[in-house]
């Protein structure tokens, strides 16, 4: 339960810092912009947690460079001639108007074909296309999870699909549950395997420690390019806030 939240600046970079009844002192620099956001035990003192950002300053700076320099879509209208990303790659949104129920079809290697009613809004058009999304997540989960989960000897409770706004994916150990942000549509199949196998090795370490990066190591020795190229690809129009 979070009990206070408040800012401040450390070395002209604006803090937010939260208190909540945790272990350990989590810092995270998140999209588009590159927030900085400390999640602290109740006991520690805002004194310690400057002391913690000034200890990762440069860190701090390399990721909030690194959002910078990201390129970001502007504002989808979902009309034709649009740019739209499936699986990592680029496709051009074509619009057909018909007066039948709604659907999404690839057409060879650069074309998306949305069919939508006459009276369909931009929203609505949006809606269709994230379901459309969320059903190819279904399709390619299911195997990289069947794959992987004997390999690390571990087993998820339970998976879902939702967005998120600061996280590729989350697992609650206690629950031994994993959920994976719906972005993860429009990025390489590689990408969603990475964050499949991140996922479920916290249900072998809670923590980023050390033994945590090991494992990685030991199982996905590619995990780290992976990474850099699911942080290296276009952002959403969102605004993220939490």
């Amino acid at each position: 339960m979070t009990t206070d939240r408040h800012q401040f600046s450390v070395a002209g970079i604006q803090v937010e810092v939260v208190r909540k009844d945790i272990k350990n002192l989590h810092l995270g620099v998140y999209p588009p912009h590159g927030r900085v956001r400390v999640a602290v035990p109740l006991v520690v003192s805002d004194d310690a947690v400057r002391l913690a950002v000034l200890d990762k300053l440069s860190w701090i700076k390399r990721h909030q460079a690194r959002f910078a320099e990201q390129p970001r879509q502007s504002p989808r209208e979902m009309i034709g001639g649009e740019t739209h990303y499936v699986l990592g790659s680029p496709y051009r949104l074509q619009v057909h108007i018909q007066d039948r129920p709604a659907r999404i079809a690839l057409r060879g290697l650069d074309r998306l074909d949305l069919f939508v009613r006459p009276d369909t809004t931009a929203e609505q058009r949006e809606a269709i296309l994230w379901r459309w999304h969320r059903e190819r997540l279904r399709e390619l989960i299911p195997p990289l999870l069947a794959q992987w989960q004997p390999v690390l000897g571990v087993q998820a409770a339970d998976w879902g699909i939702k967005k998120m706004k600061t996280r590729w994916g989350s697992c609650n150990v206690t629950a031994r549950r994993v959920w994976f942000n719906l972005e993860l549509a429009k990025k390489p199949v590689r990408c969603l395997e990475y964050i499949v196998v991140h996922e479920l090795m916290h249900l072998l370490e809670r923590h980023h420690n050390e033994r945590f990066t090991a494992l990685m190591d030991a199982h996905l020795p590619t995990w780290r390019q992976s990474r850099e190229i699911l942080n290296s690809l276009p952002l959403g129009h969102e605004e993220w806030s939490e």
